[in-house]
């Protein structure tokens, strides 16, 4: 099933798979556009590193507490390696998630802020 009929839903849960197989699903904000979803993230987050090490990943539209609705969609991340590719992922999630993605801004470390550009298998 491609992502594009995901549609433009609120949440995903992304599911990153550890070294050992293990998947670990994670209830994220994404923003869509063009057929791929963009998810806001730090290069030292668990998510990062293991789509570093695997980017084959699983999505699946949820609630915030990541309860799943739906049917999980196969799937493939990238971490974007250009400041032009990062500021354009912040920019699409800032204009869905407006005064919530500011407010969320106020805590937390952004170093090393990156976004994780997910698209249908190669």
């Amino acid at each position: 099933m491609p992502l594009a009929t995901i549609g433009k839903p609120r949440y995903i849960s992304l599911r990153t798979f550890r070294k050992t197989g293990v998947a670990v699903d994670t209830p994220v904000w994404v923003a869509a556009d063009g057929g791929k979803l963009y998810v806001m993230t730090t290069l030292a987050t668990g998510k990062a590193k293991r789509i570093r090490n695997n980017p084959q990943v699983e999505v699946c539209v949820c609630d915030m507490r990541g309860r799943t609705k739906g049917e999980w969609i196969r799937a493939q991340a990238r971490i974007a390696e250009s400041p032009e590719e990062v500021a354009a992922g912040l920019a699409r999630v800032v204009r869905k998630y407006g005064w919530q993605f500011r407010l969320s801004r106020l805590r937390g470390n952004h170093d090393n802020e990156t976004n994780l550009e997910i698209s249908d298998p190669a």
